[in-house]
């Protein structure tokens, strides 16, 4: 498949496109993108959602990902996570290669490493709040006892500790999209990831998942979050721009602490 000046602009941008790059630094990126894309179709219809993208995302930072609604947002936080296969390109989480790996391999990496945070929320509503928390932690290999424990911690981290036994449907938006972070936090990955987590809520409940946000970047989780709202995007340490699939700017916000930034947030109505 080829398209005019698309094919070998995404590799020519960095060196070790072969691979070698990342498996000689560990100590490099959590996350690094390098050439991406997806195509879906073929010749005049084809669609080019992710178009050539480079990214590395330090340990410890957050990055917001915007971008107007069909720019490639998603879509390219699919080939990050693991949850799609790129046409072109590579993906590298921690220094390993993934996006070469077999589905049994993918699944295993991305219940170790990836958190998965979604504007659906996606918990299973036969369980209750602790059991949704606590079932990737089993699926990991995790004894009953441990998984609990964990649960129970970060179900009280997320403020939510006396509804642990309510069934989702029992529970409000923002209060399902706690204890969907809290589920993807339970097996301490390396990074999460979160597409639209504020798209469902209304303002109130945003704030309060932006305050987990940003206790999770204070305490060093790397964050990678989709958004099409400018003011959750004003909390990341660094907002990258989406075009028609490609990347169109990438801004470092500076060094502004956590409690500047909740601050920004509880005046949004101001």
């Amino acid at each position: 498949m080829t398209r005019d000046g698309q094919r070998g602009r995404g590799r020519s941008r960095r060196g070790g496109a072969d691979g070698s790059a990342g498996a000689s630094r560990p100590a490099g990126p959590v996350l690094r993108a390098v050439g991406l894309v997806r195509v879906y179709g073929e010749d005049e219809s084809a669609v080019w959602a992710v178009d050539g993208v480079d990214l590395d995302v330090p340990a410890g930072q957050t990055l917001a990902v915007t971008g107007p609604s069909g720019c490639g947002k998603s879509t390219l936080l699919q080939l990050l996570g693991g949850l799609d296969q790129p046409t072109e390109g590579q993906v590298w989480l921690g220094g390993q290669r993934i996006d070469d790996l077999g589905e049994r391999a993918l699944a295993r990496l991305r219940r170790r490493s990836l958190g998965f945070v979604f504007q659906a929320y996606h918990l299973v509503d036969e369980l209750t709040a602790a059991e949704n928390v606590e079932l990737p932690a089993l699926l990991s290999g995790a004894s009953p006892r441990t998984a609990r424990h964990r649960a129970a911690e970060l179900l009280d981290h997320v403020g939510l500790a006396d509804r642990s036994r309510n069934l989702p449907s029992q529970l409000s938006g923002g209060q399902r999209q706690r204890v969907a972070i809290a589920r993807a936090l339970v097996n301490k990955p390396l990074i999460v990831l979160a597409d639209e987590p504020t798209g469902n809520l209304d303002s109130s409940a945003t704030q309060d998942i932006l305050r987990l946000f940003d206790d999770l970047r204070a305490a060093g989780q790397t964050l990678v979050v989709v958004t099409h709202d400018e003011r959750v995007a004003a909390t990341a340490d660094r907002v990258v721009s989406l075009r028609d699939g490609a990347l169109a700017d990438d801004t470092a916000l500076g060094s502004d602490t956590g409690t500047a930034r909740l601050a920004a947030l509880l005046n949004w109505e101001n």
